[in-house]
């Protein structure tokens, strides 16, 4: 604790963010290039380093997070990325894309705003990237067991480094042309640019894991045929089966899955097309759904053109303070967040009206209607109370000439045949059964992250790819010394 005054005589500030009128123009990330660094230091200052850190148990990864921010606060930068590495194999994600509950666990949260968790975290990522302090780590010696990874996003690639580093001969199976998941073709672009992900992959590359893509295991290679030429595989796929709104009129054209739409715009800002054939140039969108999948194809809509943009959110607008009865602290609390797309609509005008807030808190869609070409025109909503229930007289329709569907993901995606050829039980939710230690019904086959846990966040994504690394590693060898994320783990995670 460099400075045992630094949370009460220095006040929280952000990484800033570039003006709203200026980053809609490009696809670069929205924070001012160069503006953290100089801040950063007094603000991991602010760290109180409590007795009992609940930012630690807040953390699925269980990150240090006392001890890397006294380190960067006396800017030992070495020390900051050897402590954040050390349970976090991907920190420049996390800093760019978690919702940092760690900050709602931390003990200043009580009476002050958290300490700058998340910001600490990516300058430590970044920094240690500029100063050369992540190379590769190829193991001493191989074990002679080889290891299929099947999916490529945050779990998978946590499961591969740490079973590579351990000495296992990994391959990494990616259905699309390019490593990285959802990272790579859901996250756009202005969220956190592809360089971060490239210099993983070389990075991964130089320690020995292989990657296989354009390669579905199902269908390009038979699922039996990986379990006969690998001692374990591990299925990362995620959650990618998508959930539908069943209501008149989803026929028309032109309305669209969020990951039906993303992709496109992250082929258009890797080269691949030159222009989104689902752009939202000059017309009027409206996205269900009020979760950041949401907020990114909000973002991206308006980096195309639109005419006007208007997200729905099912549920009440939440307070803009934590509501002590229902979120005590230290619990991730439901609060009015204005996220960069949020931002960029209200000042751009694109919301339905001028200086609004794009969203439409408490909507629900009652059907679509379009027009003689069989097009959808316009959404029709109604206003709903704390139950759901539609309010008397708030029905009203919205134009709409492009409608995306952001409602969340239910379970792994079956129309490849892995599951069924595997024979994977599966819970009654749709995500694949495992144990404790990540093994399914199938010896030799084990499963992590969304595919199993169910659609979450990219920290838990991370943590489960570390955990069943060492679950893996065990099982091969015996023991493991890999390091597996400590807390939530100590509980069954499925039946």
């Amino acid at each position: 604790m460099a400075d045992p005054k630094g949370f009460m005589t220095t006040p929280r500030q952000d990484w800033p963010r570039r003006p709203a009128g200026e980053r809609v123009r490009d696809w670069d990330e929205v924070y001012v290039p160069g503006a953290l660094l100089p801040i950063i230091s007094e603000q991991a200052d602010r760290c109180m380093d409590c007795g009992v850190p609940f930012c630690h148990e807040a953390c699925p990864l269980g990150n240090l997070i006392p001890e890397w921010n006294d380190l960067v606060s006396r800017e030992d930068w070495r020390a900051a990325s050897d402590r954040l590495h050390a349970t976090n194999n991907f920190p420049e994600f996390t800093g760019r894309l978690c919702p940092a509950p760690c900050e709602a666990g931390c003990v200043l949260a009580i009476n002050q705003p958290a300490v700058t968790i998340k910001n600490v975290e990516v300058a430590i990522a970044d920094r240690a990237w500029a100063d050369g302090l992540t190379p590769p780590r190829p193991p001493d010696r191989l074990s002679g067991r080889t290891v299929a990874v099947i999916g490529s996003g945050p779990t998978g690639l946590a499961a591969a480094q740490q079973l590579t580093r351990a000495g296992h001969t990994v391959a990494v199976y990616e259905k699309d042309d390019r490593i990285g998941g959802l990272m790579r073709y859901g996250i756009p672009e202005f969220k956190m640019g592809k360089r971060h992900l490239e210099r993983r992959i070389e990075q991964m590359r130089a320690e020995g894991t292989k990657f296989r893509t354009s390669t579905t295991i199902g269908r390009d290679v038979m699922a039996d045929d990986l379990r006969t030429r690998y001692d374990a595989v591990v299925i990362a796929t995620g959650a990618t089966e998508w959930r539908e709104l069943h209501v008149p009129g989803r026929e028309l054209t032109g309305i669209q899955q969020a990951m039906e739409y993303l992709p496109l715009a992250n082929r258009v800002c890797e080269g691949d097309l030159e222009r989104s054939p689902m752009s939202a140039a000059g017309k009027h969108v409206v996205i269900v759904g009020g979760g950041d999948t949401g907020a990114d194809c909000l973002g991206t809509a308006i980096r195309e053109g639109a005419a006007s943009v208007t997200q729905l959110d099912i549920y009440a607008q939440p307070g803009a303070e934590r509501d002590e009865d229902a979120d005590p602290w230290p619990t991730y609390p439901k609060i009015y967040r204005l996220s960069a797309a949020h931002e960029e609509a209200r000042h751009l005008g694109t919301a339905p009206a001028a200086d609004a807030d794009a969203r439409l808190f408490a909507a629900s869609t009652l059907r679509f209607t379009g027009d003689e070409s069989g097009h959808v025109r316009a959404l029709h909503l109604v206003e709903v109370d704390e139950k759901r229930r539609p309010v008397e007289g708030t029905a009203r329709a919205l134009p709409a000439d492009l409608v995306l569907l952001a409602l969340g993901f239910s379970g792994p995606d079956r129309d490849d045949g892995l599951i069924e050829q595997l024979g994977l039980a599966l819970e009654p939710r749709g995500t694949i059964a495992r144990d404790t230690d990540f093994a399914t019904n199938v010896p030799g086959v084990f499963a992590a992250g969304d595919a199993a846990r169910g659609q979450s966040l990219i920290v838990w994504a991370i943590a489960e790819g570390r955990a069943v690394a060492a679950a893996v590693d065990r099982a091969l060898t015996g023991s493991s010394r890999l390091p597996a994320p400590i807390g939530p783990y100590d509980r069954p995670m499925s039946v």
